[in-house]
């Protein structure tokens, strides 16, 4: 592969501005050296052809490079039913959700809906995302197959259920454990693909379920795992009936050896202090949804508390249950509901480009692959450019501030602003 400059304005947040304020570092006329797929340079556009004086360069002044954003909860089969409002996680789940999900059994139906998955991911800039798979294993296939062909950074599993859904979307136990170690043998670290262990949600998974989900993470290191936890407060009344012997719902999980440093549980809005200070401690990652938590009525994430705590967390969009494959909209959703809420944390525009990038990484344990522009990384870049004439043009022309652009992108950009997205510097189809 050859190398290249990229040449424009650029933004990336290279540590955690929770942590450090004032991480964002912004570029006006910036070089990204792209070197065999990797980042080898990134900093004012002078320095870097200085330095680089017979490398080619592309010329994208006019927009802006942004880091492949990375989506941490997102599901397959849920993209046609985008947009039923108006219930409750449980009352949706029932009307729209499973009866779409057990279509999965077709296994042409389930490719056609993976092409259509991975294309929405690419056209909203989406580089890198944790997914929940189907119910069936060659539906699963399919999505796996179909990123592996686009190009896609994609972490996925097998849903895994034996109870309480429609029956055609439940496993046996030894089903359970025969598919998901096939997937993992056929797909775990082969190109960019990784594998997830994923229970659905404890209200739909049998003790003997979660027992093989412990399995599977401990006979398969390096795989990662992924559930819902304390999404709204019908399912954890749910879930303390049908496990009372476990002190919260975040005890039925770590039971079973399921809380670890490579996992990643959706929501966690309905969230006690006690679950907090452990996840903390097995460094566990929550996933921020906000545009699904407000659409189903589920709550509002405790920002502050989970940082008191200690407890990591990065941006998922929730398709279906949220509002589209947008990674840029659900920042902007993260930071009009942070400003609702009394206790809510005043986030700025460094904040949710880190939620939307590197956070991601860290949560999905990919820190040292993805997430910035630092050097050595994976050159999974977004190119935005606003439409001629759009009031994000304008902007863009004027604005005053780095704070105030990338704010303005977060505030108004979506697919149509999208013109490129690389992996590991080769073009994605969008």
């Amino acid at each position: 592969m050859t190398s290249e400059i990229l040449r424009a304005a650029l933004f990336h947040v290279p540590r955690n501005p929770f942590r450090t304020p004032g991480s964002l570092a912004f570029h006006e006329d910036a070089g990204l050296l792209i070197a065999n797929g990797r980042i080898a340079a990134c900093g004012d556009y002078a320095s870097v052809r200085q330095s680089h004086p017979d490398v080619a360069v592309r010329d994208l002044r006019g927009g802006v490079l942004l880091p492949g954003f990375i989506d941490t909860h997102i599901h397959f089969p849920q993209v046609r039913i985008l947009g039923c409002l108006g219930h409750g996680l449980l009352e949706w789940l029932q009307r729209y959700t499973l009866p779409e999900e057990a279509k999965f059994a077709d296994v042409d139906y389930a490719r056609t809906i993976a092409n259509e998955f991975v294309c929405g991911l690419a056209a909203h800039g989406t580089t890198t995302a944790l997914v929940f798979g189907s119910h069936f294993a060659a539906s699963t296939a399919a999505l796996f197959e179909a990123a592996q062909a686009a190009g896609l950074r994609i972490v996925a599993g097998m849903v895994l259920s034996d109870r309480m859904l429609l029956p055609e979307l439940h496993q046996s136990p030894e089903k359970a454990y025969r598919d998901s170690t096939r997937l993992i043998r056929d797909f775990h670290g082969t190109g960019r693909l990784l594998y997830a262990v994923t229970p659905r949600f404890a209200l739909s998974c049998s003790d003997a379920i979660l027992e093989v989900c412990g399995a599977l993470l401990r006979e398969n290191p390096g795989v990662r795992f992924q559930t819902h936890l304390n999404e709204s407060r019908a399912e954890v009344k749910e879930v303390a009936r049908l496990f009372p012997r476990d002190a919260d719902y975040l005890a039925v999980y770590e039971r079973h050896g399921l809380a670890g440093r490579h996992s990643v549980f959706a929501h966690n809005v309905q969230t006690t202090d006690a679950e907090l200070e452990r996840m903390a401690a097995n460094r566990c990652s929550t996933s921020h949804c906000p545009g699904s938590n407000a659409a189903l009525g589920s709550g509002i994430l405790p920002m502050r508390r989970h940082l008191a705590r200690g407890v990591h967390f990065a941006l998922g969009t929730d398709v279906g249950g949220g509002i589209g494959f947008g990674m840029l909209k659900e920042g902007l959703q993260a930071y009009l509901l942070q400003r609702l809420t009394p206790d809510g944390f005043p986030l700025a525009a460094e904040h949710l480009l880190y939620l939307a990038t590197l956070a991601g990484a860290e949560a999905l344990g990919l820190e040292r692959e993805t997430g910035d522009f630092s050097e050595g990384k994976s050159a999974d870049v977004v190119y935005v450019r606003a439409p001629r004439n759009s009031s994000l043009a304008a902007v863009m022309r004027n604005a005053p501030s780095a704070e105030h652009l990338l704010s303005a992108i977060f505030t108004v950009a979506d697919a149509s602003c999208i013109e490129q997205v690389w992996v590991e510097g080769r073009p994605v189809k969008i």
